[in-house]
């Protein structure tokens, strides 16, 4: 028997052979996808979902985020990347304790469930702690602490490293695969040589993947070529960083030769649109990545610099960047946009076996939606629909390996009034000092 069937659906499967199925099925079970089709399948259903007026799609793939920094939501608009970073963020950072991280992420996983995100790389501090939320949450998480090495590294009592290996050794396939470990440095201007080579190595090792922001402003980039005579691109790959499968998140001054290097490596670029217009970063020149062979996918990065993590709102304006910065109408058609958030985003976690499509075998990570109102109807096809129109509050049921964890308002597995309240009465009054 199924354990559920959604029939009466508008599929977007991101399956190129067949992308989408109008008035179809799809039956779950046992945290997989076992049925897409045009055809009713002949097994019962422990639970039968219509989806009348609905979008049935993969669950998005949030390649880049410092989830936790919604408890600074809105707390520093309006500066440049290094102010932003050294004189806001920083301080706050080094107040932060383990409550207030996890308060924010259990925040910003529900953000991120609401909205149709069904698997996240973060990046942030006191992972361990988030591993075990994650768990909890049913959320598909890949979760790192970035190396920064300003004055000096121990690896065996840097604080990220020790909390790398706390995940390799606790959660690291947890959840039936759901939470995985990945390595990560911060960015080239961070931290020396050694340690890049140092955190390659660990990862190497236990077969992990590599989590970097690279070029994110042209100041970082400029300098890091005065300062060398090398791209920050060409130094990560001269130091075995590209070794392992890497996301390098922003890429907004990435040169020509440095976009070959990341094709030649394999290496996905996690596009941060809202965060890198906001922080008047600039625009990733996302078209000639993917001309070149990089695989590209998309970032909410942090609520400090976003102010969200409605994905959706990503793969609209990654969308009309590469229409309006081309002068092209025809840059980027809806379902290739909808492509960075499903398929390249499984393909940068390298979860491309799992998830990021509609098809038999693959875990059931879906989400539905609605399009029963006045800001989507009529609507002539559903890729369209879903990226120029919707947002993630049309999301109304959100299913991770099978398992709903929010449907119509009610969070499974997330006190969201615990949400609120830990965020609201606790961490803001870190952030504010």
């Amino acid at each position: 028997m199924l354990d559920t069937l959604f029939q009466n659906a508008d599929i977007l499967t991101m399956d190129d052979a067949r992308p989408s199925i109008k008035g179809g099925f799809v039956g779950v079970k046992n945290g997989k996808i076992v049925d897409v089709g045009q055809d009713r399948p002949l097994e019962d259903a422990k639970r039968t979902i219509d989806c009348a007026k609905k979008v049935l799609m993969p669950g998005l793939i949030n390649t880049h985020a410092h989830t936790a920094m919604c408890v600074m939501r809105g707390y520093a608009d309006d500066y440049t990347l290094q102010e932003w970073l050294f004189d806001k963020v920083f301080p706050v950072e080094a107040r932060l304790d383990e409550r207030a991280v996890v308060a924010g992420a259990r925040l910003g996983f529900a953000e991120m469930l609401r909205t149709g995100t069904t698997s996240v790389s973060d990046m942030y501090y006191h992972q361990t702690a988030v591993a075990e939320l994650a768990l909890a949450a049913g959320i598909r998480a890949s979760l790192c602490n970035a190396a920064l090495a300003l004055g000096g590294f121990d690896p065996e009592n840097d604080r990220s490293m020790l909390e790398t290996r706390g995940l390799i050794a606790d959660f690291h396939g947890a959840g039936n695969g759901r939470i995985k470990a990945d390595v990560s440095l911060h960015a080239e201007y961070t931290s020396p040589p050694e340690v890049w080579r140092y955190v390659a190595e660990l990862g190497k090792k236990h077969g992990l993947n590599m989590h970097v922001h690279l070029s994110e402003t042209k100041k970082e980039h400029d300098d890091c070529v005065a300062r060398c005579g090398k791209t920050p691109a060409r130094r990560f790959a001269e130091n075995g960083v590209f070794d392992l499968k890497t996301i390098a998140a922003h890429c907004v001054w990435v040169s020509g030769d440095d976009m070959e290097l990341l094709a030649k490596y394999g290496v996905s670029c996690a596009h941060n649109p809202v965060s890198n217009l906001k922080l008047a970063s600039g625009v990733a020149p996302v078209r000639e990545m993917l001309a070149r062979g990089v695989n590209v996918s998309l970032g909410t990065d942090g609520c400090c610099s976003n102010n969200t993590h409605d994905l959706f709102e990503e793969i609209k304006l990654a969308a009309l960047l590469a229409k309006g910065t081309s002068l092209d109408p025809t840059a980027m058609p809806a379902y290739e946009a909808l492509k960075l958030a499903t398929v390249n985003g499984a393909r940068a976690q390298g979860r491309e076996n799992e998830v990021g499509r509609i098809a038999e075998g693959m875990e059931a990570d879906i989400i539905l939606v609605d399009l029963d109102s006045p800001m989507t109807r009529p609507f002539y096809s559903p890729e369209s629909a879903v990226v120029f129109s919707a947002t993630g509050e049309r999301v109304c049921l959100t299913m991770v390996q099978g398992k709903v964890l929010y449907e119509n308002g009610e969070f499974a597995t997330i006190d969201i009034e615990r949400a609120y309240d830990e965020v609201e009465r606790y961490a803001v009054k870190l952030v504010l000092g």
